[in-house]
């Protein structure tokens, strides 16, 4: 992993201008306490965020135990760090566990995109089919027929929502129902994913499944394991060498799990398109559906905003600057200049 992190992934220079240079508001000092995503420190990124901030605004210091975003949460509301970068969402017993020690729930800022095809650094999802498959396009709504399951309600945050109720009518089990004809029209869907204790599946389902945990009741889930020789099998190989096999095959994994004999669908919001495909630059920009991010969540005081170096931080991250070092990082992707404006709203 240390291997991988010092390698440059994406050599490509996008466009930064229209992101904020960083000036200080405000000189702070203290030492600002990181538990969470390993990946900024398996990679240079979080050194370099460090020392570029510590030029700005000399008395800060920084206090790092970045080894799993599993840690990153519970460090917030156990008290021992500040801020908790994270390679993914919240889960839900974190955010209950965060909730029952503040009464109150974490200020969430997005701070990079995920990679492309760098696996680890929160790649982006595709839903593969089988080559042989006439299949050209999904929505997430037809996503939702196909992996998810009836429902009578999702959790929005903590809170339950019965007005996302959808009844087994929707479900879509054959491709007929997904409007292939011929021979194809009455054949089932052969469903392959993650189990659910992996966080995958917990994305595709906040973002096209309105959030619910019902699943298809078929899914063939895949975790990775040991063979008997000591060999590691990974979860997503394993399962892209079946779809490759099976023409009524259909799965969600990164692209850099992509086999002979499969390929990646355009995706979409919504019924009516656009649908896109997914390219390092429609990840980077943020048109294709299932680009992920990484996150920095925070204690909010009282006033609803951060600790004022913790705040002082986040700018320089969010700042031109900042993603100037993702960019030449070469495998999380920088922000757009937009979302990064938005983001810096919820910390102003």
């Amino acid at each position: 992993m240390t291997s991988k992190g010092a390698q440059v992934h994406y050599t490509k220079k996008f466009d930064l201008s229209g992101l904020p240079t960083y000036k200080p508001q405000h000189m702070v000092s203290g030492t600002i306490r990181q538990s969470g995503n390993n990946y900024l420190g398996d990679s240079p990124v979080a050194k370099r965020w460090e020392t570029a901030f510590q030029k700005y605004q000399p008395d800060v210091t920084f206090q790092d135990n970045l080894v799993s975003s599993a840690v990153g949460i519970p460090s917030l509301y156990t008290g021992t760090a500040d801020v908790a970068p994270m390679g993914r969402e919240i889960l839900w017993d974190e955010l209950q566990g965060y909730q029952r020690q503040f009464n109150s729930q974490p200020l969430e800022v997005t701070v990079t995109t995920g990679s492309y095809d760098v696996t680890g650094w929160t790649n982006a999802l595709a839903v593969f089919v089988n080559k042989a498959n006439p299949l050209s396009k999904l929505s997430f709504s037809q996503i939702d027929g196909v992996f998810g399951a009836a429902r009578t309600g999702v959790w929005d945050g903590q809170k339950w929502d019965p007005t996302k109720v959808r009844g087994a009518d929707k479900n879509i089990r054959t491709w007929g129902q997904l409007g292939l004809t011929g021979d194809w029209a009455d054949k089932p869907i052969h469903v392959y994913g993650y189990t659910p204790e992996y966080h995958f599946g917990n994305f595709v389902a906040k973002e096209a499944m309105q959030g619910s945990s019902s699943w298809n009741e078929n899914i063939k889930q895949f975790a990775n394991f040991t063979r008997p020789d000591g060999s590691l099998a990974i979860a997503g190989d394993v399962f892209m060498d079946e779809l490759a096999k099976d023409p009524y095959g259909i799965a969600y994994s990164g692209i850099d799990f992509l086999k002979p004999g499969t390929k990646a669908l355009p995706l979409s919001r919504e019924d009516g398109g656009p649908f896109v495909s997914m390219s390092l630059d429609t990840v980077q920009d943020r048109s294709y559906p299932l680009t992920r991010s990484t996150y920095y969540y925070l204690i909010k005081g009282q006033d609803g905003k951060p600790d004022p170096k913790v705040k002082e931080f986040l700018r320089f991250v969010l700042s031109r600057e900042g993603q100037q070092i993702i960019q030449a990082d070469g495998k999380y992707l920088p922000l757009t200049a937009d979302l990064a404006r938005e983001q810096l709203q919820k910390i102003s």
